[in-house]
Protein backbone atom coordinates (compact mmCIF):
# COMPACT_ATOMS: atom_id res chain seq x y z
CA UNK A 1 0.00 0.00 0.00
CA UNK A 2 1.29 3.22 -0.68
CA UNK A 3 0.20 6.46 -0.25
CA UNK A 4 1.21 10.18 -1.50
CA UNK A 5 -0.19 13.37 -2.27
CA UNK A 6 -3.94 14.03 -2.30
CA UNK A 7 -5.25 16.12 -5.30
CA UNK A 8 -8.51 17.38 -4.24
CA UNK A 9 -9.02 21.03 -6.12
CA UNK A 10 -9.81 24.07 -3.87
CA UNK A 11 -9.04 27.63 -5.32
CA UNK A 12 -10.30 31.24 -5.03
CA UNK A 13 -10.04 33.58 -7.67
CA UNK A 14 -10.18 36.43 -5.40
CA UNK A 15 -6.55 35.42 -4.41
CA UNK A 16 -5.26 35.05 -8.15
CA UNK A 17 -4.07 38.80 -7.97
CA UNK A 18 -2.81 38.75 -4.47
CA UNK A 19 -0.36 35.93 -5.85
CA UNK A 20 -1.81 33.07 -4.44
CA UNK A 21 -3.35 30.36 -5.92
CA UNK A 22 -2.80 26.34 -5.82
CA UNK A 23 -5.11 23.40 -6.90
CA UNK A 24 -1.73 21.66 -6.74
CA UNK A 25 -2.77 19.16 -3.50
CA UNK A 26 0.21 18.85 -1.71
CA UNK A 27 2.31 21.78 -2.87
CA UNK A 28 -0.25 24.47 -3.18
CA UNK A 29 -3.31 23.49 -1.32
CA UNK A 30 -1.62 23.60 2.00
CA UNK A 31 -1.28 27.65 1.87
CA UNK A 32 -4.50 28.10 0.86
CA UNK A 33 -6.05 26.14 3.18
CA UNK A 34 -4.09 27.79 5.53
CA UNK A 35 -5.53 31.37 3.84
CA UNK A 36 -9.48 30.00 4.24
CA UNK A 37 -8.81 29.01 8.23
CA UNK A 38 -7.76 32.71 8.75
CA UNK A 39 -11.37 33.43 6.47
CA UNK A 40 -9.64 34.45 2.94
CA UNK A 41 -10.62 31.26 1.31
CA UNK A 42 -13.90 28.94 1.16
CA UNK A 43 -12.65 25.64 2.15
CA UNK A 44 -13.49 24.04 -0.68
CA UNK A 45 4.63 -9.95 16.47
CA UNK A 46 6.04 -14.37 20.76
CA UNK A 47 7.80 -16.73 18.60
CA UNK A 48 6.56 -16.59 15.14
CA UNK A 49 4.12 -19.02 13.74
CA UNK A 50 5.66 -21.19 11.42
CA UNK A 51 5.41 -20.19 7.79
CA UNK A 52 6.03 -22.18 4.78
CA UNK A 53 9.46 -22.82 3.10
CA UNK A 54 8.99 -24.26 0.36
CA UNK A 55 11.26 -22.23 -2.76
CA UNK A 56 8.77 -21.15 -5.48
CA UNK A 57 5.01 -20.66 -5.87
CA UNK A 58 3.31 -23.29 -6.57
CA UNK A 59 1.85 -23.74 -10.25
CA UNK A 60 -1.30 -22.24 -10.99
CA UNK A 61 -4.09 -24.59 -10.26
CA UNK A 62 -6.01 -23.66 -13.70
CA UNK A 63 -8.09 -20.56 -14.52
CA UNK A 64 -9.09 -18.86 -11.84
CA UNK A 65 -12.18 -19.93 -10.20
CA UNK A 66 -13.59 -16.24 -9.61
CA UNK A 67 -17.23 -17.26 -8.12
CA UNK A 68 -15.58 -19.21 -6.22
CA UNK A 69 -13.60 -16.37 -4.25
CA UNK A 70 -16.33 -14.20 -4.67
CA UNK A 71 -18.67 -17.33 -2.20
CA UNK A 72 -15.65 -16.29 0.17
CA UNK A 73 -15.59 -13.19 0.52
CA UNK A 74 -18.01 -10.57 2.76
CA UNK A 75 -17.19 -7.58 0.89
CA UNK A 76 -17.65 -7.39 -2.77
CA UNK A 77 -15.41 -8.47 -5.89
CA UNK A 78 -16.04 -6.46 -9.20
CA UNK A 79 -14.90 -7.83 -12.04
CA UNK A 80 -14.54 -6.39 -15.87
CA UNK A 81 -18.13 -6.07 -17.04
CA UNK A 82 -19.59 -5.42 -13.23
CA UNK A 83 -21.26 -2.28 -12.63
CA UNK A 84 -19.05 -1.38 -9.80
CA UNK A 85 -15.55 -1.97 -11.47
CA UNK A 86 -15.05 0.89 -13.64
CA UNK A 87 -15.63 2.97 -10.69
CA UNK A 88 -13.82 0.67 -7.80
CA UNK A 89 -10.88 0.35 -10.00
CA UNK A 90 -9.98 3.93 -9.99
CA UNK A 91 -7.09 5.78 -7.99
CA UNK A 92 -6.66 9.13 -6.84
CA UNK A 93 -4.56 9.86 -9.88
CA UNK A 94 -5.92 9.87 -13.52
CA UNK A 95 -3.18 9.09 -15.06
CA UNK A 96 -3.83 5.69 -13.77
CA UNK A 97 -7.43 5.41 -14.94
CA UNK A 98 -6.83 3.43 -17.66
CA UNK A 99 -5.94 0.40 -15.62
CA UNK A 100 -8.03 -3.48 -16.38
CA UNK A 101 -7.01 -5.07 -13.37
CA UNK A 102 -7.86 -8.83 -13.18
CA UNK A 103 -10.52 -7.35 -10.56
CA UNK A 104 -10.74 -5.73 -7.62
CA UNK A 105 -11.67 -7.06 -3.88
CA UNK A 106 -12.78 -4.83 -1.24
CA UNK A 107 -12.65 -6.94 2.17
CA UNK A 108 -14.74 -6.62 4.77
CA UNK A 109 -12.28 -7.38 7.20
CA UNK A 110 -8.64 -9.54 7.79
CA UNK A 111 -10.49 -12.85 6.62
CA UNK A 112 -11.33 -11.50 3.22
CA UNK A 113 -8.28 -10.17 2.65
CA UNK A 114 -6.67 -13.87 3.68
CA UNK A 115 -8.67 -15.34 1.11
CA UNK A 116 -8.14 -13.25 -1.70
CA UNK A 117 -4.05 -13.54 -0.65
CA UNK A 118 -4.70 -17.33 -1.00
CA UNK A 119 -6.63 -17.26 -4.15
CA UNK A 120 -4.13 -14.78 -5.87
CA UNK A 121 -1.08 -17.71 -4.71
CA UNK A 122 -3.51 -20.71 -6.07
CA UNK A 123 -3.43 -18.96 -9.53
CA UNK A 124 -0.14 -17.05 -9.53
CA UNK A 125 -1.51 -13.82 -9.98
CA UNK A 126 -0.02 -10.48 -9.36
CA UNK A 127 -1.22 -8.46 -6.73
CA UNK A 128 -1.71 -4.81 -6.40
CA UNK A 129 -2.47 -3.41 -2.38
CA UNK A 130 -4.16 -0.61 -2.24
CA UNK A 131 -5.39 1.85 1.25
CA UNK A 132 -5.91 5.26 -0.20
CA UNK A 133 -4.85 4.96 -3.81
CA UNK A 134 -1.63 7.44 -4.09
CA UNK A 135 0.57 5.20 -4.89
CA UNK A 136 3.12 7.74 -7.31
CA UNK A 137 4.03 5.34 -10.05
CA UNK A 138 0.30 3.88 -10.29
CA UNK A 139 1.20 0.76 -8.67
CA UNK A 140 -2.15 0.47 -6.94
CA UNK A 141 -4.01 0.52 -9.88
CA UNK A 142 -3.20 -3.14 -10.70
CA UNK A 143 -2.05 -2.64 -13.71
CA UNK A 144 -2.09 0.78 -15.94
CA UNK A 145 0.28 1.08 -18.96
CA UNK A 146 3.45 2.42 -18.07
CA UNK A 147 3.77 1.22 -14.70
CA UNK A 148 5.72 -1.99 -14.98
CA UNK A 149 2.74 -3.94 -12.99
CA UNK A 150 0.83 -6.73 -15.06
CA UNK A 151 -3.03 -6.84 -14.39
CA UNK A 152 -3.42 -7.27 -11.31
CA UNK A 153 -5.67 -8.73 -8.43
CA UNK A 154 -6.48 -5.46 -6.25
CA UNK A 155 -7.28 -6.07 -2.57
CA UNK A 156 -8.61 -2.03 -1.65
CA UNK A 157 -8.94 -1.66 2.17
CA UNK A 158 -10.32 1.53 1.79
CA UNK A 159 -13.74 0.13 3.48
CA UNK A 160 -12.05 -1.08 6.39
CA UNK A 161 -11.88 2.32 8.32
CA UNK A 162 -13.62 1.65 11.58
CA UNK A 163 -12.14 3.16 13.96
CA UNK A 164 -12.42 2.55 17.89
CA UNK A 165 -10.62 3.82 21.18
CA UNK A 166 -8.91 1.90 24.27
CA UNK A 167 -8.35 4.37 26.67
CA UNK A 168 -5.41 6.86 25.32
CA UNK A 169 -4.96 3.98 22.13
CA UNK A 170 -6.85 4.49 19.02
CA UNK A 171 -7.03 1.70 16.47
CA UNK A 172 -7.96 2.37 12.94
CA UNK A 173 -9.12 0.18 9.98
CA UNK A 174 -5.93 0.52 7.32
CA UNK A 175 -7.94 1.92 4.35
CA UNK A 176 -9.52 4.87 7.35
CA UNK A 177 -8.70 8.27 4.70
CA UNK A 178 -7.06 10.93 7.10
CA UNK A 179 -10.03 13.07 6.61
CA UNK A 180 -12.20 10.28 8.58
CA UNK A 181 -9.39 9.91 11.29
CA UNK A 182 -8.78 13.36 12.02
CA UNK A 183 -12.40 13.68 12.20
CA UNK A 184 -13.16 11.03 14.31
CA UNK A 185 -9.94 11.52 16.82
CA UNK A 186 -10.94 15.67 16.78
CA UNK A 187 -13.85 15.15 18.09
CA UNK A 188 -12.79 13.13 20.78
CA UNK A 189 -10.32 15.54 21.89
CA UNK A 190 -7.31 13.48 21.14
CA UNK A 191 -4.54 13.84 18.21
CA UNK A 192 -1.98 11.64 16.10
CA UNK A 193 0.68 13.30 13.63
CA UNK A 194 -0.09 12.86 10.11
CA UNK A 195 -0.27 14.01 6.16
CA UNK A 196 -2.24 17.08 5.24
CA UNK A 197 -4.06 15.18 2.29
CA UNK A 198 -7.69 14.00 2.72
CA UNK A 199 -8.08 10.95 0.91
CA UNK A 200 -4.37 9.29 1.50
CA UNK A 201 -5.12 5.90 3.69
CA UNK A 202 -3.81 5.79 7.31
CA UNK A 203 -2.40 2.74 5.94
CA UNK A 204 -0.36 3.80 3.13
CA UNK A 205 1.12 6.80 4.90
CA UNK A 206 1.98 5.07 8.16
CA UNK A 207 3.97 2.02 6.59
CA UNK A 208 5.98 4.67 4.53
CA UNK A 209 6.83 6.37 8.16
CA UNK A 210 4.22 9.18 8.03
CA UNK A 211 5.58 12.67 7.62
CA UNK A 212 3.50 15.43 8.09
CA UNK A 213 2.33 18.56 9.22
CA UNK A 214 3.02 18.31 12.97
CA UNK A 215 6.12 16.00 12.64
CA UNK A 216 8.27 18.11 14.48
CA UNK A 217 6.03 18.18 17.33
CA UNK A 218 5.23 14.63 17.80
CA UNK A 219 6.99 12.83 15.12
CA UNK A 220 6.78 10.55 12.13
CA UNK A 221 3.54 9.16 12.36
CA UNK A 222 5.02 5.70 12.89
CA UNK A 223 6.40 6.78 16.29
CA UNK A 224 2.72 6.69 18.01
CA UNK A 225 2.02 3.29 16.24
CA UNK A 226 2.28 0.31 18.86
CA UNK A 227 0.80 -1.94 17.43
CA UNK A 228 -0.44 -3.54 13.11
CA UNK A 229 -2.79 -6.43 12.55
CA UNK A 230 -1.07 -8.15 9.29
CA UNK A 231 -2.40 -10.76 7.26
CA UNK A 232 1.26 -12.69 5.88
CA UNK A 233 2.00 -14.45 3.31
CA UNK A 234 1.08 -17.62 4.52
CA UNK A 235 -2.61 -16.71 5.42
CA UNK A 236 -2.14 -15.80 8.63
CA UNK A 237 -3.55 -12.66 10.38
CA UNK A 238 -0.87 -11.91 12.76
CA UNK A 239 0.06 -9.02 15.82
CA UNK A 240 3.13 -7.02 15.18
CA UNK A 241 4.46 -5.29 17.93
CA UNK A 242 7.30 -4.20 20.46
CA UNK A 243 7.01 -7.63 21.94
CA UNK A 244 5.63 -9.55 19.31
CA UNK A 245 6.62 -10.44 16.00
CA UNK A 246 8.80 -7.50 16.81
CA UNK A 247 10.83 -8.20 13.82
CA UNK A 248 7.95 -7.36 11.23
CA UNK A 249 6.65 -4.71 13.46
CA UNK A 250 10.29 -3.00 13.05
CA UNK A 251 10.00 -3.28 9.08
CA UNK A 252 5.98 -1.76 8.96
CA UNK A 253 7.87 1.50 10.71
CA UNK A 254 8.72 2.96 7.66
CA UNK A 255 9.26 -0.37 5.23
CA UNK A 256 6.61 0.99 3.09
CA UNK A 257 3.67 -0.91 2.02
CA UNK A 258 2.73 -4.36 -0.03
CA UNK A 259 6.22 -6.23 0.91
CA UNK A 260 5.44 -8.17 3.72
CA UNK A 261 1.75 -8.59 4.31
CA UNK A 262 -1.46 -7.04 4.14
CA UNK A 263 -1.97 -4.92 7.38
CA UNK A 264 -5.86 -4.50 8.29
CA UNK A 265 -5.45 -2.06 10.77
CA UNK A 266 -3.27 0.02 12.80
CA UNK A 267 -3.04 0.88 16.82
CA UNK A 268 -1.78 4.32 17.47
CA UNK A 269 -1.09 6.11 20.83
CA UNK A 270 -3.17 9.34 20.87
CA UNK A 271 -2.08 13.04 22.66
CA UNK A 272 -4.18 15.41 23.71
CA UNK A 273 -5.25 17.56 20.75
CA UNK A 274 -3.23 20.46 20.50
CA UNK A 275 -4.52 24.45 19.58
CA UNK A 276 -2.99 24.55 15.86
CA UNK A 277 -1.94 28.48 14.69
CA UNK A 278 -1.96 27.78 11.17
CA UNK A 279 0.17 30.47 8.97
CA UNK A 280 0.54 31.65 5.38
CA UNK A 281 3.58 33.77 3.88
CA UNK A 282 4.33 34.97 0.82
CA UNK A 283 7.18 36.81 -0.57
CA UNK A 284 7.76 38.58 -4.21
CA UNK A 285 9.48 35.88 -6.64
CA UNK A 286 12.77 38.57 -6.82
CA UNK A 287 13.02 37.43 -2.78
CA UNK A 288 13.46 33.50 -3.43
CA UNK A 289 16.79 33.06 -3.00
CA UNK A 290 17.29 35.14 -0.19
CA UNK A 291 13.49 33.04 1.44
CA UNK A 292 15.33 29.56 0.59
CA UNK A 293 18.97 30.88 2.63
CA UNK A 294 17.45 32.17 5.23
CA UNK A 295 14.29 29.24 5.63
CA UNK A 296 16.98 26.27 5.26
CA UNK A 297 18.63 27.81 7.76
CA UNK A 298 15.61 28.35 10.36
CA UNK A 299 13.47 25.74 9.66
CA UNK A 300 15.09 22.22 10.38
CA UNK A 301 16.37 23.92 13.79
CA UNK A 302 13.07 25.83 14.91
CA UNK A 303 11.29 25.41 17.85
CA UNK A 304 10.05 21.57 17.75
CA UNK A 305 6.54 23.34 17.83
CA UNK A 306 6.50 24.72 14.86
CA UNK A 307 6.84 23.28 11.41
CA UNK A 308 6.75 24.92 8.25
CA UNK A 309 7.14 24.07 4.35
CA UNK A 310 8.65 26.40 1.30
CA UNK A 311 6.77 26.21 -1.66
CA UNK A 312 8.07 27.38 -4.89
CA UNK A 313 5.27 27.30 -7.54
CA UNK A 314 5.35 28.12 -11.41
CA UNK A 315 2.32 27.54 -13.99
CA UNK A 316 0.41 29.52 -15.97
CA UNK A 317 -1.57 31.08 -13.44
CA UNK A 318 1.43 32.82 -11.96
CA UNK A 319 1.59 35.46 -14.81
CA UNK A 320 5.26 36.58 -15.22
CA UNK A 321 6.28 35.49 -11.89
CA UNK A 322 6.45 31.91 -9.81
CA UNK A 323 4.75 31.60 -6.50
CA UNK A 324 7.05 31.87 -3.38
CA UNK A 325 5.19 30.62 0.06
CA UNK A 326 5.80 29.50 3.41
CA UNK A 327 3.33 28.10 5.31
CA UNK A 328 2.94 25.99 8.34
CA UNK A 329 1.36 25.07 12.14
CA UNK A 330 2.42 26.44 15.77
CA UNK A 331 1.46 24.60 18.74
CA UNK A 332 2.67 27.44 21.12
CA UNK A 333 0.72 30.17 22.47
CA UNK A 334 -0.07 31.85 19.65
CA UNK A 335 1.03 35.53 20.95
CA UNK A 336 4.98 33.66 20.78
CA UNK A 337 4.99 32.91 17.47
CA UNK A 338 6.11 36.49 16.01
CA UNK A 339 9.25 35.59 18.57
CA UNK A 340 9.52 32.49 16.74
CA UNK A 341 9.14 34.23 12.64
CA UNK A 342 11.74 37.02 14.22
CA UNK A 343 15.22 35.61 13.15
CA UNK A 344 14.04 33.78 9.73
CA UNK A 345 12.29 37.56 8.74
CA UNK A 346 15.69 39.13 9.75
CA UNK A 347 17.07 37.07 7.02
CA UNK A 348 14.53 36.78 4.58
CA UNK A 349 13.30 40.47 4.84
CA UNK A 350 9.80 40.66 5.66
CA UNK A 351 6.99 39.00 4.09
CA UNK A 352 4.58 41.15 1.62
CA UNK A 353 1.76 38.76 3.54
CA UNK A 354 1.65 37.42 6.41
CA UNK A 355 -1.89 35.83 7.83
CA UNK A 356 -2.30 33.47 10.30
CA UNK A 357 -5.78 31.57 12.19
CA UNK A 358 -5.62 29.91 16.04
CA UNK A 359 -8.40 26.81 15.89
CA UNK A 360 -8.55 23.42 17.28
CA UNK A 361 -6.61 20.46 15.97
CA UNK A 362 -9.76 18.95 14.66
CA UNK A 363 -10.77 22.43 12.39
CA UNK A 364 -7.35 22.52 11.16
CA UNK A 365 -6.51 19.40 10.07
CA UNK A 366 -9.93 19.32 8.20
CA UNK A 367 -8.97 22.62 6.75
CA UNK A 368 -5.84 21.31 5.83
CA UNK A 369 -8.21 18.59 3.84
CA UNK A 370 -10.26 20.48 2.29
CA UNK A 371 -13.10 19.82 4.53
CA UNK A 372 -13.80 22.43 6.93
CA UNK A 373 -16.89 23.51 5.11
CA UNK A 374 -18.83 20.01 4.00
CA UNK A 375 -19.69 16.94 5.84
CA UNK A 376 -17.17 14.40 6.19
CA UNK A 377 -19.13 11.92 4.04
CA UNK A 378 -18.57 14.59 1.31
CA UNK A 379 -14.67 14.67 2.07
CA UNK A 380 -14.11 12.20 -0.82
CA UNK A 381 -13.07 11.96 -4.44
CA UNK A 382 -15.90 8.91 -4.71
CA UNK A 383 -19.19 9.79 -6.18
CA UNK A 384 -20.78 11.95 -4.32
CA UNK A 385 -17.96 13.44 -2.86
CA UNK A 386 -16.53 17.02 -2.82
CA UNK A 387 -13.02 16.50 -3.86
CA UNK A 388 -11.83 16.50 -7.31
CA UNK A 389 -8.95 14.13 -8.70
CA UNK A 390 -6.25 15.55 -10.54
CA UNK A 391 -3.67 14.37 -12.94
CA UNK A 392 -0.13 14.48 -11.56
CA UNK A 393 3.55 13.50 -11.65
CA UNK A 394 6.34 13.66 -8.47
CA UNK A 395 9.14 12.56 -7.69
CA UNK A 396 11.00 13.08 -4.09
CA UNK A 397 14.40 14.01 -2.60
CA UNK A 398 15.74 13.81 1.49
CA UNK A 399 17.47 17.46 2.25
CA UNK A 400 20.70 16.14 4.33
CA UNK A 401 22.95 19.77 3.49
CA UNK A 402 21.81 23.20 2.73
CA UNK A 403 21.84 24.63 -0.50
CA UNK A 404 24.93 26.78 -1.55
CA UNK A 405 24.00 30.14 -3.08
CA UNK A 406 25.19 28.16 -6.41
CA UNK A 407 22.49 25.37 -5.84
CA UNK A 408 20.13 27.96 -4.57
CA UNK A 409 19.91 29.86 -8.20
CA UNK A 410 19.87 26.51 -10.01
CA UNK A 411 16.24 25.96 -7.76
CA UNK A 412 15.21 29.16 -8.87
CA UNK A 413 15.88 28.39 -12.45
CA UNK A 414 14.11 25.25 -12.17
CA UNK A 415 11.20 26.78 -10.77
CA UNK A 416 11.06 29.47 -13.41
CA UNK A 417 11.49 27.05 -15.98
CA UNK A 418 8.07 24.90 -15.45
CA UNK A 419 6.17 27.02 -17.32
CA UNK A 420 7.43 26.34 -20.45
CA UNK A 421 6.73 22.19 -19.87
CA UNK A 422 4.09 21.18 -22.33
CA UNK A 423 0.68 20.57 -20.83
CA UNK A 424 1.82 22.12 -17.07
CA UNK A 425 -0.94 23.71 -14.82
CA UNK A 426 1.45 23.91 -11.81
CA UNK A 427 4.59 22.85 -11.22
CA UNK A 428 7.84 23.36 -8.43
CA UNK A 429 9.17 22.13 -5.53
CA UNK A 430 7.63 21.57 -1.70
CA UNK A 431 10.54 21.40 1.31
CA UNK A 432 9.22 20.31 4.43
CA UNK A 433 11.06 20.80 7.13
CA UNK A 434 12.31 17.88 9.28
CA UNK A 435 14.33 17.58 12.73
CA UNK A 436 12.52 18.22 15.83
CA UNK A 437 10.91 15.37 17.16
CA UNK A 438 12.47 13.20 14.20
CA UNK A 439 15.74 13.31 14.97
CA UNK A 440 15.36 11.92 18.02
CA UNK A 441 14.56 8.32 17.02
CA UNK A 442 18.08 6.75 15.76
CA UNK A 443 17.84 5.87 11.77
CA UNK A 444 18.19 2.09 12.49
CA UNK A 445 15.24 1.74 15.44
CA UNK A 446 12.72 2.37 12.73
CA UNK A 447 12.96 1.06 9.08
CA UNK A 448 12.68 4.79 8.10
CA UNK A 449 16.22 6.03 8.23
CA UNK A 450 16.02 9.86 6.99
CA UNK A 451 15.95 10.65 10.57
CA UNK A 452 18.77 13.28 10.28
CA UNK A 453 17.18 14.98 7.17
CA UNK A 454 16.59 18.41 7.42
CA UNK A 455 13.42 18.54 4.89
CA UNK A 456 11.13 15.90 2.77
CA UNK A 457 11.58 17.29 -0.86
CA UNK A 458 8.83 16.83 -3.48
CA UNK A 459 8.83 17.66 -6.92
CA UNK A 460 5.48 18.41 -8.58
CA UNK A 461 3.88 18.95 -11.86
CA UNK A 462 -0.24 18.75 -11.63
CA UNK A 463 -1.59 18.67 -15.86
CA UNK A 464 -5.04 18.55 -17.20
CA UNK A 465 -6.30 14.53 -17.55
CA UNK A 466 -5.62 12.94 -20.61
CA UNK A 467 -2.36 15.57 -20.88
CA UNK A 468 0.44 13.96 -22.58
CA UNK A 469 2.62 13.32 -19.07
CA UNK A 470 5.92 12.33 -20.22
CA UNK A 471 7.37 16.25 -20.46
CA UNK A 472 5.46 16.37 -17.30
CA UNK A 473 7.88 13.46 -15.90
CA UNK A 474 10.59 14.98 -17.13
CA UNK A 475 10.74 17.87 -15.55
CA UNK A 476 9.92 16.42 -12.06
CA UNK A 477 12.64 14.02 -12.96
CA UNK A 478 15.20 16.33 -13.85
CA UNK A 479 14.75 18.84 -10.90
CA UNK A 480 15.69 15.75 -8.80
CA UNK A 481 18.42 15.07 -11.01
CA UNK A 482 19.93 18.71 -10.52
CA UNK A 483 20.13 18.23 -7.35
CA UNK A 484 21.66 15.21 -6.88
CA UNK A 485 25.24 16.06 -6.94
CA UNK A 486 24.41 18.17 -3.81
CA UNK A 487 21.42 16.30 -1.71
CA UNK A 488 22.33 12.75 -2.88
CA UNK A 489 20.31 9.88 -3.46
CA UNK A 490 17.94 9.59 -0.18
CA UNK A 491 14.29 9.48 -1.55
CA UNK A 492 10.83 8.92 0.46
CA UNK A 493 9.03 5.46 -0.02
CA UNK A 494 5.65 6.95 0.15
CA UNK A 495 6.59 9.64 -2.54
CA UNK A 496 7.93 6.45 -4.58
CA UNK A 497 9.93 6.98 -8.10
CA UNK A 498 10.10 3.75 -10.70
CA UNK A 499 13.28 5.31 -12.21
CA UNK A 500 15.78 5.46 -9.23
CA UNK A 501 18.73 3.68 -10.13
CA UNK A 502 18.45 2.13 -6.39
CA UNK A 503 15.32 2.51 -5.00
CA UNK A 504 16.45 0.13 -1.81
CA UNK A 505 19.10 2.21 -1.12
CA UNK A 506 17.58 5.51 -1.64
CA UNK A 507 14.64 4.90 0.15
CA UNK A 508 15.64 2.54 3.07
CA UNK A 509 20.02 3.56 3.21
CA UNK A 510 21.73 1.34 5.79
CA UNK A 511 18.26 -0.34 6.75
CA UNK A 512 17.27 -2.10 2.95
CA UNK A 513 19.40 -5.51 4.22
CA UNK A 514 17.67 -5.84 7.36
CA UNK A 515 14.40 -5.15 5.60
CA UNK A 516 15.38 -8.05 3.05
CA UNK A 517 15.69 -10.12 5.79
CA UNK A 518 12.63 -9.64 7.24
CA UNK A 519 10.95 -10.18 3.97
CA UNK A 520 12.41 -13.49 3.30
CA UNK A 521 11.14 -14.62 6.42
CA UNK A 522 8.12 -13.69 6.32
CA UNK A 523 7.32 -13.97 2.75
CA UNK A 524 10.10 -16.90 1.29
CA UNK A 525 8.11 -17.52 -1.73
CA UNK A 526 7.24 -14.02 -3.23
CA UNK A 527 3.69 -13.76 -2.66
CA UNK A 528 3.54 -10.12 -2.62
CA UNK A 529 5.20 -8.97 -6.37
CA UNK A 530 5.58 -5.03 -7.05
CA UNK A 531 8.41 -3.42 -8.83
CA UNK A 532 10.71 -2.14 -6.55
CA UNK A 533 10.22 -5.27 -4.24
CA UNK A 534 13.57 -6.02 -1.51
Amino acid sequence: MYSGASRGEITEPNLASRGYAGDMAELSRRHLLVLGAVGLVAAGCAPVAPIRTASPRPTPAGPPDWAALTSKITGTVARPGDASYNTVKLTENPRWDSAQPLAVVSPAGAADVAAALAFAIKYRLPLALRSGGHSYPGYSAGGAPGTGVPPSLVIDTRGMNTITFAGNSVTIGAGASLAEVYDTLGSRGVAIAGGSCATVGIAGLTLGGGVGVLVRAYGLTIDSLTSVEIVTADGTTRTASATENADLFWACRGGGGGHLGIVTALTFTTVPAPTVTMFSLSWPFASAAAVIAAWQAWAPGADSRLWSTLKLLNGPKYGSNPGLFVSGTWLGPAAQLNAQFAPFFAAAGAPASNLRGTHSYHDAMMSYAGCASIPIAQCTTAPGGSLTRESFAATSHIANAPLSAVCIQQVIAKVIAAKSVPGVREAGISMDALGGAVAKVAPTATAYPHRNGLASIQYTATFPDGTNPAPLDAYVRGFRAAMVPYWGDGAYVNYSDSTLADPLASYFGPNAARLKRVRAKYDPRGAFTQPQDY
